[in-house]
């Protein structure tokens, strides 16, 4: 290390030191109580205006009088002065100093400096005392970094950390925890090895908080080798691990699923009778909880209190949170009340996540109940628990109550977010109520939240259920204005809606257009071109894009296949109609009660009922039992037939099913 400077030389401590005495004994005639011989000299001096230097030498008294709150009062003030610099400040107390008080004034100030959250000044501070070669004790170096790594100011730290090697200041641990906290900060890992070597070569070595922090770090990366290494490298040191390093590391294989290895750690805590914290016991309740293991969350839960300790916030949440997850309300409510019980005041993360589970099952009047009582304890609702209940009300198409709680949430200052006006403008466009989801979609634009894809999918598709695809095709043209391409499901939205309305050639602009625009066709978008085929007399082109499908390795599904059936039954093409449904047993799509209902009701329209009861005993085959539609599709067959027999012996056979029939029979 670097020999400690000296302070200032003897000749300058003697006129330092005739000029100090005037100016305390200036400072004294000016102030009736002495503030060397009273506690209350802060206040005493309060109201008098005291020069900068007066103020310096009366800290340095207090000093002395080991009065040092005080003297930190007095700092305080000074700092806080209006047109008084760093340089005035640090002068003042250089030239009032003498060797019984200096020091520790020096130090005091950068302290204070830090305390009151001035770290820049407290950066000019120590290097205006570098400049006049007078060295600060390590605590306030240490002090200093701490602050400076604290407010994420990586590079300034390591300018103040190399300005503080090149004082000589005797480093100590400390100052080794704190950068080794800094690098790990900021993602620097890799360089703690030689930084550590460094400190070694200058007989300052890591110590259990060293390993801690690195081991915390390690394991927040999920290097979890590197964390494990650690641990078995301060054994080997003859440092004794202790509960902060195993936290961390159960903690980190947790994260990372590997709950084996945390519960081996869990298991070495006890063995090395550790005792394990609340924290402990939390990491696991967390994970057991977060892979639906409800069993052993509680039984940790239980043995928190086996060890003489009390479940924290974690404890409660981690529970409460998992119950209402699943909608079991009724053991949310247990661990809700425990929590109350033991002490706890839930806080607002708890009861959003109580709501929520009330939400879920539909229970939404419980949830305003709920956020009644939060209110009632003093916790407004925020934007989540409000967007939670707009969810809940929108889910149950409860749409009138969703409106008034959003006009309530404004009236009551809380801002609606993105969250908040998609929730209702879907809600709205799922009951039909566009206009209304219009309305909030404008004032959206109003308040500057940018709307999303999902957000005008949403307001399309609930334009295009109306038959509006005129202002569908206005909103089209806004999002693309506004920087937001169309998607898969934009397209299919579009496609979809004009094949409804017969409308093929538009929707196959679409289709081109999305090729263009390397945007593959999916499932769906050809289900709802083969429907649009099919509805407009065409199924020979449904029959050849299902050919195409197959050559895009769009795998034709059932509806794919029902729905061309449907064509050739309308068209009385039943042959073609069989051989498709043979071409998908092979193709292993099996039919379903809609591909034989479709069958057999086009050979009862024709009149071909032996047919019609082929295929019936085929569905019956294959584990497929009629239904009502079945029935009635035979029934009509036989008795148009002229059968009445058969037609009344299905229809005492569906009576017997427990199907209601139909009075048109």
């Amino acid at each position: 290390m670097a020999p400690r400077l000296k302070l200032q030389s003897p000749s300058r401590f003697s006129s330092l030191s005739r000029s100090r005495s005037r100016s305390r004994s200036q400072s004294r005639a000016s102030i009736p109580n002495s503030p060397i011989k009273t506690s209350n000299s802060t206040s005493t001096t309060r109201n008098s205006p005291l020069s900068t230097s007066s103020l310096a030498s009366l800290i340095h008294s207090l000093i002395r009088d080991r009065q040092v709150s005080n003297a930190q009062s007095l700092i305080l003030r000074m700092i806080r002065r209006s047109g008084v610099s760093r340089s005035e400040i640090v002068t003042s107390l250089i030239t009032t100093a003498d060797s019984s008080s200096s020091n520790y004034a020096f130090d005091l100030l950068i302290r204070t400096y830090v305390q009151a959250r001035k770290l820049r000044e407290a950066t000019e501070v120590f290097r205006l005392f570098k400049s006049e070669n007078i060295r600060v004790s390590v605590n306030a170096c240490n002090s200093l970094l701490s602050g400076l790594a604290r407010l994420g100011w990586f590079e300034l730290v390591w300018e103040v950390y190399g300005e503080i090697v090149e004082l000589g200041v005797d480093l100590n641990a400390y100052s080794l925890n704190i950068m080794v906290n800094a690098l790990c900060k900021d993602g620097r890992l890799h360089h703690v090895g030689g930084f550590m070597v460094g400190m070694e070569k200058m007989g300052i070595f890591p110590d259990n908080v060293t390993y801690n922090t690195l081991i915390d770090a390690y394991c927040r990366n999920l290097q979890m080798d590197k964390g494990l290494a650690l641990l078995g490298l301060m054994k080997q040191k003859g440092l004794k691990p202790d509960l902060a390093a195993y936290n961390s590391l159960m903690n980190g294989f947790c994260k990372n699923k590997d709950i084996a290895r945390a519960e081996i750690l869990f298991d070495e805590i006890r063995e090395l009778r550790l005792a394990p914290s609340t924290s402990t016991f939390n990491i696991l309740m967390g994970f057991y909880c977060s892979i639906g293991d409800s069993d052993k969350a509680i039984k940790l839960y239980k043995e928190i209190f086996q060890y003489g300790l009390a479940p924290d916030m974690v404890s409660f949440s981690n529970l409460i949170n998992f119950f209402a997850k699943r909608g079991d309300m009724k053991r949310t409510l247990i661990y809700y009340k425990e929590m109350k019980r033991v002490g706890l005041a839930p806080d607002i993360v708890v009861y959003t996540m109580i709501i929520r589970g009330f939400c879920k099952v539909g229970a939404v009047n419980k949830a305003i109940e709920m956020r009644e009582e939060m209110t009632m304890h003093g916790i407004p609702p925020d934007i989540v628990t409000y967007n939670t209940i707009l969810n809940g009300f929108s889910r149950r198409r409860m749409l009138t109550d969703a409106r008034q709680l959003f006009d309530e949430m404004v009236e009551r200052g809380v801002s609606p977010d993105f969250c908040s006006f998609t929730t209702l403008i879907h809600g709205f466009c799922q009951v039909g109520r566009v206009d209304e989801a219009l309305n909030l979609f404008d004032r959206m634009l109003q308040l500057y939240i940018k709307p999303d894809i999902v957000t005008y999918n949403t307001l399309i598709e609930g334009l295009c259920r109306e038959g509006d695809l005129a202002k569908a095709s206005n909103l089209w043209e806004h999002m693309s204005a506004h920087g937001i391409s169309p998607n898969q499901v934009t397209y299919g939205i579009l496609i979809n809606s004009h094949c409804e309305k017969g409308q093929v050639k538009e929707a196959l602009g679409f289709l081109d257009e999305m090729a263009q625009n390397g945007i593959s066709p999916n499932i769906v978008i050809y289900n709802s071109l083969v429907k649009g085929y099919c509805r407009s007399g065409n199924t020979q082109k449904a029959k050849e894009l299902l050919e195409k499908m197959r050559d895009e390795n769009v795998i034709p599904d059932i509806i794919t296949h029902n729905t061309i059936i449907n064509g050739y039954v309308k068209e009385e093409r039943l042959s073609e109609a069989l051989d498709l449904v043979k071409k998908m047993e092979r193709e292993w799509v099996e039919p379903d009660i809609i591909t034989y209902n479709l069958l057999i009701s086009g050979f009862s329209e024709c009149g071909r009922m032996e047919d019609a009861d082929r295929v019936l005993k085929k569905m019956v085959s294959k584990g497929i039992q009629p239904d009502k539609a079945t029935y009635k599709t035979l029934m009509e067959g036989y008795a148009g037939c002229g059968n009445l027999k058969e037609s009344l012996k299905l229809h005492e056979e569906m009576l017997q099913r427990g199907f209601v029939p139909d009075d048109t029979f």
